[in-house]
């Protein structure tokens, strides 16, 4: 159906094209599969940090940005907004030690989020680490973090810039003193105490040669480390050194007798398992799962008998047992597979806690170890629960849930009774009466029903469409559920609509879901981010000149790839640290992961695919695009910004009509974890009111008015 444009659009004067950097082009160009591929800004792949051309381009690059933005109405009202709306109390799922709770709680506008103890449930709330003082700019975050079993003390990760890199560092709870204990170069690490608290296990990589934020990541392994001892007396309990692609991660079981190894070559949930018994006095080990095919997470354990979460012969997940005692370590089911994604199962108490997406929503539901059904736990509404871990022999757990509408909310739930009482319930500036939270289902290109959540003000006026900002994933088998963002309200209380499209690639629906969006499948991905787009101008909600779009990492790859292959739906574009370079993304750290979604540049079966859509290679030469803001970090180790940096040159030197083509380069950032909170508020008001100004979406130049 045409849809007439908005009143707003069509009488905003637009802001007149920047005058972008000169970038250099040169003339590299590699012969792939009969293909010359040309890469004229290879030399953007280069560390920002080593390289003076690339740093002042970069500069450059930030300088047109900034002045550009600077020009948008109503901005500075937006950001004032935004730190109003993210000025609330947010606390973190508890971890329970004895009679010791531990959290996280941020004020509001804490920059970083600060580690809190409770003695009891009801006990006032001590202060252990506070992150905001380890560095001036607050770029320095606390990451990871695990109390010891007796809640003496804690062994946490120091993420300095957003880098996946951590220092490991132990803090005695009761003097509040950091041990001398360091340990450095943990990458992609679980923590894990030994039962007597001696001392934890951890991953790490090799201390890198050089280019420690663009080298690739090889030969991981697990150690353990002993409280007091310098890390070279660290000692090695697995690695395997003749498949240096694999990673490993460690737990321990809650009695504190097995070690479970978890082994992975990808971004797949395809485990190879080894346990280690650690009554031994030589750590006896032995592998219980072999071959990388299925995903296995361990829920708890009873002695030898463990209960595991797994996709073996059930591809939206099941509960089985097995025995480890015995030579044959048969497998048999608890609890069966069900129309519902299973995505975190935990044994508490004796009980088994399942938390399922169904269509793209949680619920949760107790089992006894036998697999009968014993409950459903009766969560506040349509959302996103995380959490339901705990002790085998304890039946308190707690978890967190929101929506859309809803911020985070943290409860305390005792699987014996059934009773369901809040342990932090925020206070947020706004009524969730206000918005309506709707899900929707549309066709895709081939027929396929997908789901999609549209969101906004429950008092918007669709005679005309409204301003809409859609976000997509669809990769990894990430799904994409209800949970709150202070952003995200400020764009829907300015009047806009938000909405998110659950397209394959994703986990929504399981294994099949996320087949149907990867390697030689990718293209559904994008057919069904199209078909979203085509639904909401079909029902009225918006118009293509009131649509931006937005994505991240595979997101990022996603929004330019859809810009590549349909520029006229879009007014704008907001691609966030994406994998633009689809040929080079396994060169470089985490990159060689991702070809379990992508596939192999160097396989000529996955070239042809991955040429195809690849953002950068797919740049028209002339045209007419949307408004485009990309956004990245210097320190970005997991996605390089370098994919950016060459995904913008081609833009800005191309013929693509008079929108802007502009990137947004973050210092001592990374890919997005660890960020300080006033770092968020600033980039989300340039994107909201670049996206605002292109969409027509009307900005009141008073913060009290929004």
């Amino acid at each position: 159906m045409c849809v007439a444009a908005p009143l707003a659009a069509q009488e905003t004067e637009m802001s007149p094209t920047p005058s972008y950097p000169e970038t250099p082009r040169g003339g590299v160009v590699e012969e792939q599969f009969g293909i010359a591929v040309a890469d004229p800004y290879r030399w953007l792949e280069n560390d920002v940090r080593e390289d003076q051309r690339v740093r002042d381009w970069v500069t450059a690059q930030n300088a047109v940005t900034d002045a550009y933005l600077e020009t948008l109405p109503g901005r500075a009202a937006i950001e004032a907004r935004l730190a109003e709306l993210w000025n609330y109390e947010r606390v973190g799922l508890p971890e329970k030690r004895g009679n010791r709770y531990f959290h996280s709680r941020n004020d509001g506008l804490q920059d970083q989020s600060p580690l809190y103890m409770r003695e009891g449930i009801d006990g006032e709330a001590r202060l252990l680490i506070d992150p905001n003082e380890w560095s001036e700019d607050n770029a320095t975050a606390l990451a990871e973090w695990e109390p010891s079993p007796d809640g003496d003390r804690i062994v946490y990760g120091v993420q300095d810039g957003g880098t996946d890199w951590r220092v490991l560092q132990v803090l005695d709870v009761d003097s509040g003193e950091t041990l001398d204990d360091r340990v450095e170069w943990a990458k992609f690490t679980d923590l894990a105490w030994a039962r007597n608290g001696a001392g934890f296990f951890y991953s790490r990589f090799p201390e890198p040669e050089s280019a420690e934020f663009q080298s690739l990541n090889t030969d991981h392994a697990v150690y353990f480390h002993v409280l007091g001892t310098d890390q070279s007396a660290d000692r090695l309990v697995h690695a395997t050194p003749d498949r240096p692609g694999l990673n490993h991660v460690a737990e321990v079981t809650d009695d504190g007798r097995w070690l479970v190894i978890y082994s992975s070559e990808g971004t797949d949930e395809r485990y190879e398992v080894t346990i280690v018994d650690l009554a031994s006095p030589r750590m006896d080990r032995r592998t219980i799962v072999r071959g990388l095919d299925h995903n296995w997470q361990l829920a708890g354990n009873e002695g030898p008998v463990f209960y595991f979460r797994t996709d073996m012969d059930a591809p939206r997940e099941r509960i089985v047992r097995m025995d480890v005692s015995t030579e044959s370590r048969a497998i048999s089911e608890v609890v069966p597979e069900t129309e519902a994604v299973l995505e975190h199962a935990a044994l508490i108490c004796g009980r088994l806690v399942g938390s399922y997406l169904a269509d793209a929503k949680s619920e949760a539901h107790i089992f006894s170890t036998d697999g009968t059904p014993i409950g459903e736990v009766a969560l506040p509404g349509i959302g996103t629960v995380m959490g339901f871990e705990g002790e085998s022999d304890d039946p308190e757990t707690f978890f967190a849930f929101s929506s859309y509408a809803t911020p985070t909310a943290i409860y305390r739930f005792d699987v014996s009774s059934g009773e369901l009482t809040p342990f932090a319930l925020p206070e947020a500036g706004f009524d969730p009466a206000d918005y309506t939270v709707e899900q929707r289902f549309y066709e895709s290109r081939d027929g396929t029903r997908v789901p999609i959540f549209v969101v906004h003000r429950s008092d918007l006026d669709f005679g005309a469409g409204r301003p809409t900002l859609l976000y997509g994933y669809g990769g990894f088998n990430i799904s994409l559920t209800p949970g709150f963002s202070p952003a995200v309200l400020q764009w829907m209380e300015m009047g806009g609509v938000y909405a998110v499209a659950n397209i394959r690639g994703g986990g929504e629906y399981g294994r099949k879901w996320h087949e149907a969006g990867r390697l030689q499948n990718k293209r559904n991905t994008f057919d069904d981010f199209i078909a979203a787009v085509e639904y909401l101008i079909a029902q009225g909600v918006t118009s293509p000149n009131q649509l931006a779009i937005r994505g991240g990492s595979n997101g990022g790859l996603l929004v330019g790839a859809v810009v590549n292959q349909r520029p006229e739906l879009f007014a704008a574009a907001l691609p966030a640290v994406g994998v633009m370079d689809m040929l080079r993304f396994d060169r470089f750290t985490a990159g060689r992961y991702w070809v379990d979604d992508y596939g192999h540049p160097d396989r000529e079966e996955d070239f042809g695919a991955l040429y195809s859509y690849s953002p950068y290679h797919n740049i028209a030469e002339s045209g007419d695009y949307p408004a485009i803001l990309a956004t990245t970090a210097d320190t970005d180790d997991r996605v390089v910004p370098g994919h950016s940096f060459k995904y913008i040159a081609a833009l800005q030197q191309a013929d693509l009509g008079d929108r802007p083509h502009l990137i947004r380069i973050e210092t001592r950032a990374g890919h997005g974890s660890g960020r300080p909170t006033t770092q968020l508020i600033e980039e989300y008001a340039d994107l909201w009111a670049f996206a605002a100004h292109w969409t027509g979406l009307e900005v009141p130049e008073s913060n009290r008015a929004l």
